[in-house]
């Protein structure tokens, strides 16, 4: 059995590009980690290549979700292991690709997901609003003093009550550990900063010139301010002020410029984190053949 290839790093830095030149390469076929590529309609924005632009390689969990749906990391974890165990079996590479570091540890990762009650929940949240975030977070305290230390905004606090009071374990128990469930290589792309920050200042214009306002209001007509992580993604948020006429399109080209790049650095903040990520350069002309190299050896040293 081939073992699992992921390839991640932050926005901008030319993954998917990369990922389709190693599947052409080696026999593989791709399976998205981008949380914000799941939902149909959602393309420009998310920097989504096109049917045409995939290279012929299969990627799989692109356009499964309608964008009132809300993602669930433990569904994707079962989704992506059936999708890879599925190009296993076929003979042919699993490579997962994306920025979205919970989902890909998702699935890369030993990684039991704590239940949800809906009901406890709603309570919880009603709670929330009436104690307000300094409230939970005592409350969270004592319940799990781990996870209270960790500045978790309203909705981490919500979840992390709610574990506790459905299972008597504290939510920091779930927390995962850097412990590959199969033979995995983690290859990561990075860049210079400034060439990173132009990279992102020059992707998002570039959506705004290819239709990210028409886009966005396409989207709005089907529901998005209404919905619970669709309307918050970066790009749509500031978008959809656009719309509501609480800004111009510079406006909204610049923040969403600003925003992508604290998501950049949240993004190599939490991949750089883990130790077994193998870093590239992106800028480097022969990255292809360097990724090329890497899982080749990979797949032949001993254990793989």
């Amino acid at each position: 059995m081939r073992p699992l290839i992921a390839i991640v790093g932050p926005t901008a830095t030319g993954k998917s590009d990369a990922a389709i030149a190693l599947a052409r390469r080696l026999d593989g076929e791709i399976v998205n980690a981008d949380a914000l590529q799941f939902y149909r309609g959602m393309d420009i924005g998310t920097a989504k290549l096109a049917p045409a632009e995939r290279g012929g390689v299969p990627h799989h969990l692109l356009d499964i979700m309608d964008i009132d749906d809300e993602a669930s990391v433990a569904t994707f974890q079962q989704q992506a292991r059936e999708a890879i165990a599925g190009i296993q079996d076929r003979g042919r590479l699993p490579i997962l690709v994306g920025g979205s570091g919970l989902y890909v540890r998702a699935v890369i990762d030993e990684l039991e997901f704590p239940p949800t009650d809906p009901t406890i929940r709603r309570r919880l949240e009603a709670e929330a609003a009436e104690d307000g975030v300094a409230g939970m977070r005592r409350r969270l305290a004592v319940a799990d003093p781990v996870s209270s230390a960790r500045d978790l905004d309203e909705r981490r606090l919500v979840r992390a009550l709610e574990v506790h009071e459905l299972t008597g374990r504290p939510f920091s128990s779930y927390m995962p550990r850097r412990d590959y469930r199969q033979p995995t290589l983690q290859l990561g792309l990075d860049i210079d900063r400034e060439l990173l920050h132009a990279k992102v200042a020059h992707r998002v214009r570039t959506m705004h010139e290819t239709g990210l306002l028409d886009e966005v209001e396409s989207l709005a007509a089907l529901g998005l301010r209404e919905t619970r992580t669709a309307s918050r993604a970066i790009g749509y948020a500031q978008f959809l002020q656009v719309l509501e006429g609480t800004a111009t399109i510079e406006q909204a080209i610049e923040s969403t410029t600003v925003a992508t790049r604290r998501f950049a650095r949240r993004q190599i903040t939490w991949f750089r984190a883990d130790p077994r990520v193998h870093w590239f350069d992106a800028a480097d002309p022969d990255l292809w053949a360097a990724l090329e190299a890497s899982v080749r050896e990979f797949e032949g040293s001993p254990g793989t």
